[in-house]
């Protein structure tokens, strides 16, 4: 119990929001695409894999964060006590943990078209070396963007096989999503951050944060428009697009307070609630 208790630990399990945030973007993609007017067994189907691909990849992905990243969490106070870090695992079993996870998300990803298996493989090499770009660049943030959105593209092509301009406009918008909450999340460690030598967007723009924010979400607001003209979604669709806005800058930007590490963990958690908001502007944009 106690084995299992740390593999739930290191793979932050009880902390959904990880791979929800790695799923939405899966759920825009698939809905984008998908024809409702026929059979919907394939659409939840698609939805069940790509929930358990998420699951899986995400936590695969924070074993190799903890990996890469062991001699800087033992000097953040958040993360001293991950249990790579501190220990408890050692390296070889997480890699052994990786190793297993990735073999299930791949038999998860061969119930997939081609095309889909194909790109979905391209993107590995990046998703296991984001945790280093923090070392070398003060964009780590967008290189989890482009990582972590890339799910939209995945469902988009799970069901066209051929990539679109539209899911890439959507594609594009999401990135900047990401760029901007992971920012607030990265405020929560950002003295640890600066002492121990890590770069982030946050302690890049640590003194214009609110400014930076309000650019990424207008760029996230600005694809799902155009994405929306380019799909001829309904009037409604447009109508609802006030939702998402008032969230990300009446609540969001709003209630983000750079120095309250609190505050900026329940902003962070927010996006769940926006992806969901989205989801549901798509799928009202192809029905009504």
């Amino acid at each position: 119990m106690n084995q299992l208790n740390l593999f739930i630990e290191l793979t932050r399990l009880k902390k959904p929001i990880g791979y929800l945030l790695l799923f939405w973007p899966c759920v825009w993609g698939l809905t984008l695409i998908y024809d409702f007017t026929g059979s919907l067994n394939i659409y939840f189907y698609y939805l069940v894999l790509f929930f358990l691909g998420s699951v899986l990849m995400r936590s695969a992905g924070c074993i190799v964060n903890d990996i890469l990243d062991r001699k800087f969490d033992k000097k953040v106070t958040r993360t001293k006590n991950r249990p790579i870090a501190s220990g408890k695992i050692s390296v070889n079993t997480g890699i052994l943990y990786a190793f297993f996870l990735c073999l299930l998300a791949f038999l998860v990803l061969i119930n997939f078209n081609y095309f889909t298996i194909i790109i979905a493989l391209a993107s590995m090499p990046l998703a296991f070396t984001y945790p280093l770009m923090k070392r070398f660049t003060y964009w780590p943030q967008l290189f989890l963007g482009i990582t972590f959105n890339y799910g939209l593209i995945l469902g988009w092509t799970s069901i066209s096989e051929q990539l679109d301009i539209v899911p890439i406009i959507f594609y594009l918008g999401a990135i900047f999503w990401t760029l901007g909450y992971d920012t607030i999340y990265g405020f929560q460690d950002i003295k640890d951050d600066e002492i121990i030598g890590v770069k982030s967007t946050s302690i890049k723009f640590k003194g214009t944060a609110k400014i930076f924010l309000i650019l990424c979400y207008l760029s996230f607001i600005s694809s799902l428009v155009i994405g929306g003209l380019m799909m001829n979604f309904s009037p409604i669709y447009f109508l609802l697009i006030t939702i998402p806005i008032m969230h990300l800058f009446f609540y969001q930007i709003s209630n983000f307070d750079p120095k309250n590490p609190t505050s900026c963990l329940k902003v962070f958690k927010s996006n769940n609630y926006l992806g969901i908001i989205i989801f549901l502007n798509i799928l009202v944009g192809k029905l009504l």
